[in-house]
């Protein structure tokens, strides 16, 4: 059976005998176990069904950590790490031969962050190895942002969920690595990308690929309800399609809602996008529980944040565009 605690005890003697917990993170819960047990590893991909082509991100308590885990690191890299970490940044880095290759879908670079959660940084410190922690959901669907998502998806197949209360950011790190030392983005997150070239200069983007990721969270369908979910700029005429269907919005700001639909959620009335980003995931879980014949979640506009939200709902409605 799951069960869900704060004592970090618990967790740490799951992770020393090569078990896998959830833990929080201030982007969403992560299904962690030991970077170097191939026993914990493999079970994160069974548990997930999560194919192996596709990398994990590995989570360190301090910056002393990164040379255990990767080798020629440029120096745009470094400035990243001390201006963000701990924080919501994921650098994909040249692995050291000592990161299993199991950890990394086979390829010659790592995935690596210090997360910003008490709770995350306090268990780090209590073990002497570093943490996969993909996101604690099956493979592509919603990823979740609180304990009781956690434990709603994986029932009796994981012993502990770490419960660190509701993720504050609510969306998934920003991923840049290094091609020739230059910075490509691999996943818009939590940081926008503006803030980002203030400190290194212009990024590549390199953001979709559905088959041999370079990094997580590049796949094209992710982070996706069961109900089918559509994306308009027009939510009102794409309702109008769909007419006697029962249908279910997801909305960046209150608006005028059509008298047929009962079922919305309004991520955020001030039109606030760091607001509505952190409670975007746990309004697509409360949607899809309802039994609806379809989702459809209102475009927002593409700048800063509300890009990165638009990338993840995009990828929850692909194949429905």
């Amino acid at each position: 059976m799951t069960i869900i605690s704060k004592d970090l005890h618990i967790a740490v003697n799951i992770l020393n005998h090569e078990g896998v917990v959830a833990i929080p993170t201030e982007t969403v819960y992560g299904l962690a176990g030991n970077i170097y047990s191939k026993k914990a590893i493999d079970k994160i991909f069974e548990i997930k069904q999560r194919p192996y082509f596709n990398p994990l991100i590995v989570h360190i308590k301090s910056l002393a950590q990164l040379d255990e885990l990767a080798k020629e690191i440029p120096e745009k890299a470094m400035e990243l790490a001390k201006t963000y970490w701990p924080g919501s940044l994921t650098l994909v880095l040249k692995k050291q031969s000592t990161v299993p290759d199991i950890v990394t879908g086979g390829l010659d670079s790592v995935a690596i962050r210090m997360p910003n959660h008490a709770t995350a940084l306090a268990l780090l410190e209590e073990i002497n190895f570093p943490l996969a922690a993909p996101s604690a959901n099956p493979f592509g669907c919603i990823s979740p942002t609180s304990a009781l998502h956690v434990e709603s998806y994986f029932k009796n197949k994981i012993p502990l969920v770490l419960d660190g209360g509701k993720c504050k950011n609510g969306i998934e790190s920003t991923i840049i690595g290094f091609e020739n030392n230059d910075p490509i983005l691999y996943r818009l997150g939590s940081i926008i990308i503006e803030d980002i070239e203030k400190l290194i200069g212009k990024i590549k983007i390199k953001i979709k690929r559905d088959n041999n990721p370079d990094a997580p969270g590049m796949l094209l369908k992710h982070y996706a309800p069961h109900t089918p979910a559509y994306l308009a700029k027009d939510v009102l005429k794409l309702i109008k399609i769909f007419s006697g269907k029962k249908v279910g919005l997801l909305l960046f700001k209150e608006k005028n809602i059509h008298a047929d639909i009962k079922y919305h959620e309004i991520l955020s009335k001030k039109g606030d996008f760091k607001e509505a980003a952190s409670k975007l995931y746990a309004a697509m879980h409360r949607l899809d529980k309802l039994n609806l014949d379809l989702i459809v979640a209102e475009k927002f506009p593409d700048i800063g944040l509300g890009k990165v939200i638009n990338d993840r709902l995009e990828r929850a409605c692909y194949n429905n565009h």
